[in-house]
């Protein structure tokens, strides 16, 4: 079967490649073409766009941005009808996603949406039209099944995928020899995977960063980029930075300073202790205050539907405030192990590794019974 994937950010390149590899190991004549990354690209099919020209964070920013978002998305459906897949893959990327999706039921292409838009957390309303124009969802959380029920739509449920990278990791005995570390703690810096977001925390992760000499810090590089993309924010720091190594970071730190977004939900699968931040445009935190009803940002929190890991928003993340939440990880040892018992319950919650595969039977399955009702 010819399959269509889109993926637009970084989170998404991994689960698409996840995704990709169980497709693969049921049905052996698999086709792939996809907008994606680099993992994506490992698994085979032909990448038309890489997510790195694709991921504009915050309102004002996609606003700024327009012009080649609206160019993406021309190329995008222009490729889907060319291609005429069995069916097509979204994955998360709402803002790109939902627009392909609503083209591609114009033109009669099974709409399959991994990873459910983040409906639940403003413009409910949305969900009336993501009944309309995706043929089935797949959720990875467990409170988004009850959400779209009681808005009419029978959804599935297939665990989170990031159970499955974590699980399927392999350390490298070699990690910190390969990158010239030392035995000293590790404490980690994931500023994010878009320009925005390294611009706006690095910066202030650095300056943090100096209040804690007995540790040496790390950066967890974004695949997109090179390291000198990095020396302007670094400030003269001689701080090392890993690519392609993210889950072999954690897998040797301490702590962590960690971007809001999937990052914060792997850092806790790993079992290291963090400090969550974001910072956005004044206009766009502005616009979403007014706009998004949710206590908690990251996923940690999200799913435990409570304060397990410190949150820094706009106002609140700074340097000082992240050297202070890093303070009381390393060295309150109360604090920490109260963290550490949140990711305990964390892991009950989640459940068992298997959403690649779970997600990719379902799509097999719902393909293969569209392709009957044609032919009958």
């Amino acid at each position: 079967m010819k399959y269509y994937l889109v993926a637009g950010e970084a989170s998404g390149d991994l689960h698409g490649a996840n995704l990709m590899k169980a497709l693969k190991a049921l049905d052996k004549n698999t086709d792939f073409r996809f907008f994606g990354g680099d993992l994506m690209q490992a698994e085979g099919g032909t990448l038309v766009k890489h997510y790195a020209d694709m991921a504009f964070m915050g309102f004002v920013e996609v606003i700024a941005n327009l012009q080649t978002i609206l160019k993406n998305l021309k190329s995008c459906k222009q490729d889907i009808t060319a291609y005429q897949p069995d069916v097509l893959v979204l994955i998360d990327f709402p803002g790109f996603n939902l627009k392909i999706a609503e083209y591609a039921k114009t033109q009669g292409i099974l709409v399959c949406y991994y990873i459910s838009p983040k409906v639940w957390a403003w413009n409910q309303k949305r969900v009336l039209k993501i009944k309309r124009i995706v043929d089935h969802l797949f959720c990875i959380l467990p409170f988004e099944v009850a959400f779209y029920k009681e808005w009419g739509m029978d959804v599935d449920y297939v665990g989170n995928p990031l159970l499955d990278a974590v699980s399927a990791f392999k350390p490298d005995v070699e990690f910190l020899q390969k990158n010239n570390l030392t035995s000293k703690s590790i404490i980690a810096l994931l500023p994010g995977s878009r320009k925005q977001e390294i611009s706006r925390l690095l910066p202030d992760m650095i300056r943090a960063s100096v209040n804690f000499p007995e540790y040496q810090f790390v950066i967890a590089g974004a695949p997109a980029f090179e390291a000198d993309y990095y020396v302007p924010y670094l400030n003269g720091a001689e701080i090392p930075i890993v690519f392609n190594a993210t889950y072999d970071l954690l897998n040797q730190t301490h702590a962590a300073i960690v971007a809001s977004g999937t990052a914060t939900l792997e850092t806790a699968l790993f079992n290291v202790p963090q400090v969550v931040v974001y910072k956005g445009g004044k206009l766009t935190i502005a616009i979403a205050r007014m706009l998004v009803k949710l206590n908690f940002i990251s996923l940690v929190n999200l799913i435990m539907d409570k304060q397990v890991v410190k949150e820094l928003i706009q106002e609140e993340c700074t340097a000082n405030k992240m050297a202070e939440e890093l303070n009381l990880i390393v060295n309150n040892a109360t604090y920490r192990q109260t963290m550490l018992d949140g990711y305990n319950e964390l892991d009950v919650r989640m459940g068992q590794p298997g959403a690649s595969a779970k997600t990719a039977g379902l799509i097999v399955k719902y393909t293969q019974e569209a392709k009957k009702m044609v032919t009958s």
